[in-house]
C-alpha cells in the first residue's frame, strides 16, 4: 500500500498520543511504502521541541524522539521535494479549501503523488478532521490515526 502521512500523524510515531500503536504498526508493515513531504521534517521537529519546552516532554525523551526521527529519515520514508508544483497545487487549495498553509503543502504533495500513479492507489492519513475531509473531496483514501486508540 502507498501511505502518504502529514506530519500530525508522523508525529506520532515519535510521541505516545491516540493512534501511536496504530502509526506504528501502519510505517513498520514492509508491505507499506511512506511518503512525506520534506516540510515534515520541519514540523514534527517543531512539535517535539514544543512539547519539550511545554514540558509534557523531557529533555532526554525529545533528543531521544528527535535522533529516531532523524534515523527513519534516513532510511525509511520516501520524502517529496517542495517543487513548484507542489506550491501552485497549494496556493489552489488555500484559495478554494481555506486550508492553513502547511495543511496545503501536505495535501498538494499528496495529489502530486496521486496523479503520477491513481488516487485510490494512495492512502492519505492525518489526524486533522478538516484537512481530511478536503482531502477525502479532493478523491483520496483517508485514514485518521486517532480512531485507532
Amino acid at each position: 500500500m502507498i501511505v502518504f502521512m502529514d506530519a500530525s500523524a508522523v508525529v506520532k510515531r515519535y510521541i505516545a498520543e491516540v493512534g501511536s500503536a496504530w502509526v506504528a504498526a501502519l510505517m513498520d508493515d514492509p508491505a507499506h511504502r511512506i511518503f512525506i513531504a520534506t516540510i515534515t521534517e520541519v514540523e514534527v521537529t517543531s512539535a517535539i521541541q514544543r512539547r519539550m519546552r511545554g514540558g509534557s516532554l523531557t529533555h532526554e525523551a525529545a533528543r531521544a524522539a528527535l535522533t529516531r526521527f532523524e534515523s527513519d529519515i534516513a532510511m525509511g520514508y520516501s520524502r517529496i521535494a517542495l517543487t513548484a508544483a507542489v506550491i501552485h497545487g497549494a496556493k489552489l487549495l488555500v484559495r478554494t479549501r481555506a486550508l492553513r498553509a502547511y495543511d496545503a503543502v501536505q495535501l498538494a504533495t499528496a495529489l502530486q503523488i496521486a496523479a503520477r500513479i491513481e488516487k485510490g492507489a494512495i492512502t492519505f492519513v492525518s489526524a486533522d478532521d478538516m484537512l481530511n475531509a478536503v482531502a477525502q473531496a479532493e478523491g483520496l483514501s483517508v485514514a485518521d490515526p486517532n480512531d485507532h486508540p
